[in-house]
């Protein structure tokens, strides 16, 4: 397999294929290239048969789906690296999107997200997300799928409803912690999770595509806006390298990777992050590579990536660092510290000087030896630097082979339905009871006796006071009351005014 020229620096700088799976670095301050990199890189697996998944974040990217544009400072740069034969090209690009808006809906399941990572995209704490471990326990003794997010609406309710049963049976779930959980999901729907979260969710074969040619197709993630929600963006990428790890088989080294993966603005993976869940993409990075995935983490300083996972990045383009702040002059010494020393200049120096376009190199050469650090001039892609046009995006977007699997959403029967149907068929069944009841009550179903036919005397009297018909309210009572005490008191004057006489008359 032909080696992947990267620049020129002393001499021509290369990445062997055989060691893309070695994983990589690209890194560098904000304008100093990245992006160009980052196209070069996936544009060069792509024409090996390669597939490539990389975030675009700024939309700059998308550029890769579309023929670059000959110029002057184009040539320029050409004949500076002596790149011979160079020709502008469009790539196999499909486009998605969490949203559905720039490109195919990307969705995943609730259950295939897993309890871990969904507390981390709901923001939990350990007692919140150990209910919802409870929520996925229940889920599956009772035979309940977790499709969308209505479905684990629908499991907290049941777990509310159910609550002291539920908390014997798997442990204590208390009230303020479901009224956290159903926050955080109201949280979530606001920022665009429900779009995520149901079905058909992603199938991974459709991620190790290739065109009709034999080019790896390069699969553009639109994440400008998902960017704005940065864990549910974070926790999306580590659930994508954990499927991707437990689902590939081993293939050992491969003459070229069977997937590239780059993790655009990786400081986002790792800012509170749980130790469980750093420590599972660690050991997922050390080990993927032996299914033929390399992983490549883009991010403005190397000291973004864990010191655990640094030690794992075989190939590294280090773009200009910017020393203005004790943090910044740190970063610089661990790049620097990085990288196998070139005798010709100083490395700590060379980063804080080097030009837009140009970036300090070190890739892994035969039998897996990284090479001394070579101050290079990038090799431009043969596609658009740059970002596209709607009417362009919406044009690639019509030729894509997954449209047709993936633009229309799927709503199949899961916890929701079902325990929506559950509760109507128990609402039924207690009316039913209920009119059961009613009909064996004694004279049930018989007419009401005839009532009494009343005096006419005095009925305006009787009107007035108790009502007509059979309505007997608050004046009745009052009247009847007050008729009452009127009789006690004239029985008892009267029967003061007899004794009184009967005393007189001794």
């Amino acid at each position: 397999m032909d080696p992947i020229f990267l620049g020129k620096g002393g001499q021509p700088v290369h990445l062997l294929p055989r060691y893309g799976n070695r994983h990589g670095l690209v890194a560098g301050a904000t304008g100093t290239g990245k992006s160009v990199s980052l196209m070069l890189l996936a544009e060069q697996f792509s024409r090996r048969g390669t597939p490539v998944f990389i975030a675009d974040v700024k939309g700059d990217i998308a550029g890769l789906a579309v023929p670059g544009s000959d110029g002057e400072k184009l040539r320029q740069r050409l004949a500076q690296i002596g790149l011979d034969g160079w020709q502008p090209e469009a790539n196999p690009v499909i486009f998605w999107d969490l949203y559905g808006e720039q490109g195919h809906p990307l969705r995943t399941t609730v259950s295939e997200m897993g309890p871990l990572l969904l507390s981390r995209v709901l923001e939990l704490n350990d007692t919140q997300a150990g209910v919802i471990d409870i929520v996925f326990k229940l889920a599956d003794d009772e035979g309940l799928l977790l499709l969308d997010l209505d479905d684990l609406r629908a499991l907290l309710n049941l777990v509310a409803e159910r609550r002291q049963d539920i908390s014997t049976r798997y442990g204590l779930v208390s009230a303020p912690s479901l009224g956290a959980i159903q926050r955080s999901l109201l949280r979530l729907e606001q920022a665009g999770g429900k779009h995520f979260f149901g079905e058909p969710a992603l199938d991974l074969n459709d991620f190790l595509r290739q065109d009709m040619s034999g080019r790896g197709i390069i699969h553009l993630l639109a994440a400008d806006k998902l960017f704005l929600s940065p864990r549910l963006y974070s926790s999306f990428l580590l659930w994508l390298l954990s499927e991707l790890f437990e689902n590939l088989p081993e293939v050992g080294d491969l003459e070229t990777p069977k997937l590239v993966f780059v993790f655009d603005e990786a400081h986002l993976l790792f800012e509170d992050c749980p130790p469980a869940l750093r420590q599972r993409v660690e050991q997922v990075v050390r080990l993927i590579r032996s299914k033929g995935v390399g992983v490549y983490f883009c991010s403005q300083l190397p000291d973004d990536v864990p010191a655990e996972m640094l030690g794992q990045l075989g190939n590294r383009i280090q773009h200009a660092l910017r020393a203005f702040t004790p943090r910044d002059q740190k970063a610089v010494r661990t790049a620097a510290e990085t990288f196998v020393p070139n005798p010709a200049f100083d490395t700590a120096e060379a980063i804080t000087r080097l030009g837009v376009g140009e970036a300090l190199v070190s890739t892994l050469q035969d039998k897996g030896v990284p090479s001394p650090v070579e101050r290079t001039t990038m090799a431009p892609p043969r596609c658009r630097m740059g970002a596209i046009t709607p009417q362009e995006r919406a044009a690639v977007r019509a030729r894509s082979p997954v449209g047709a699997k993936y633009d229309a959403a799927l709503n199949r029967e899961s916890a929701y339905e079902i325990l929506q149907k559950r509760a109507e068929a128990a609402a039924a069944a207690a009316q039913q009871a209920e009119a059961n009841t009613a009909s064996t009550k004694p004279g049930a179903g018989t007419q009401p006796p005839a009532q009494a036919p009343q005096p006419a005397g005095n009925s305006w009297l009787r009107d007035f006071l108790f009502g007509t018909g059979r309505r007997q309210g608050a004046i009745e009572a009052t009247a009847k009351s007050a008729l009452r005490t009127v009789g006690n008191q004239m029985g008892r004057k009267l029967l003061r005014g007899i004794l009184g006489g009967l005393s007189g008359g001794r």
